[in-house]
């Protein structure tokens, strides 16, 4: 089963003091571009946690967030009172009559005015934040999951519109054929000279060999049935399904190459266009 690279996963959890929030959003990418958001508290845990959303992620362009938001009296922040008091006095010292409650709004305001204490982890508060981490990812793994399936839909509806045009091209090679016999023969005829039927038949053979699209049919069909086979599998294959799509756009340019017929040549154009379409999803595949 195929999953996207682009996903969505969100869990919180309130402790006693605190309310944790994280989120992780992925878009696609060749490999794992991984950005992470944590408080600084946590900053020395991040070589781990990088290391876990790679194992569960694998690729893609991720955001990993984590928010804090206080809930409790307690707070880190607090008053540089000697650095408060140093500014108020140089302030009178300017202005002599100055009012103490505006200067008191004055100093907060200056650098250095409030101090934020750093504070230290609480082992059972990070293993609670392991578990809504755990979460999160396992949210998006879902999300994932879920938009796989609408691409193996997409895909399905492609691979069958492309192996339609393709045997829509079939069924008219015999009247592409007699057409080409036919032109090449008014051809002969018009230049009004003796010709040796029986070369002329086996250079027409010759030629109309050249022309034969059996090959690509059975190639296509081929690369048809593995781009099916290979998005039911079990491991991550994106990559896997883009070289199946090189291949694929080969024999049907090989075709349109080949064609020498209006009709036909305008059924390989829509095979190409689906072909696009499916190109431009396997972009998202993991």
């Amino acid at each position: 089963m195929i999953q996207s690279m682009t996903g969505f996963g969100k869990a919180t959890l309130q402790l006693p003091s605190k309310k944790i929030t994280v989120e992780v959003k992925s878009l696609n990418s060749k490999g794992l571009d991984l950005n992470v958001r944590m408080p600084s508290v946590y900053r020395e845990l991040e070589l781990g946690l990088r290391n876990e959303i790679a194992v569960r992620l694998e690729r893609g362009k991720v955001d990993f967030s984590v928010y804090v938001e206080m809930t409790g009296e307690q707070t880190s922040t607090k008053i540089n009172v000697p650095i408060v008091k140093a500014y108020i006095q140089q302030m009178r010292e300017v202005i002599a009559d100055a009012d103490e409650t505006e200067l008191m709004k004055m100093a907060v305001r200056m650098p250095d005015a409030l101090k934020t204490e750093r504070d230290e982890i609480d082992e059972n508060d990070w293993i609670e934040i392991q578990k809504v981490i755990q979460e999160a990812l396992d949210n998006i793994a879902r999300f994932r999951i879920d938009e796989g399936k609408s691409l193996e839909n997409e895909f399905q509806l492609r691979i069958g519109n492309i192996r339609q045009h393709m045997n829509d091209a079939l069924a008219l090679d015999p009247e592409r054929m007699q057409a080409i016999k036919d032109r090449l023969q008014t051809a002969i005829d018009e230049m009004k000279v003796n010709v040796d039927e029986n070369r002329f038949e086996q250079e027409l053979i010759f030629y109309l060999e050249k022309l034969d699209i059996t090959e690509e049919k059975v190639r296509l069909s081929t690369h048809l049935d593995y781009f099916l086979e290979t998005i039911k599998g079990t491991e991550a294959n994106g990559r896997k399904l883009g070289f199946i799509t090189q291949e694929m756009g080969r024999e049907i340019n090989t075709m349109g190459s080949k064609a020498n017929h209006a009709q036909m040549q305008k059924l390989v154009v829509m095979m190409k266009d689906e072909l696009e379409k499916i190109k431009e999803q396997v972009l998202n595949v993991l």
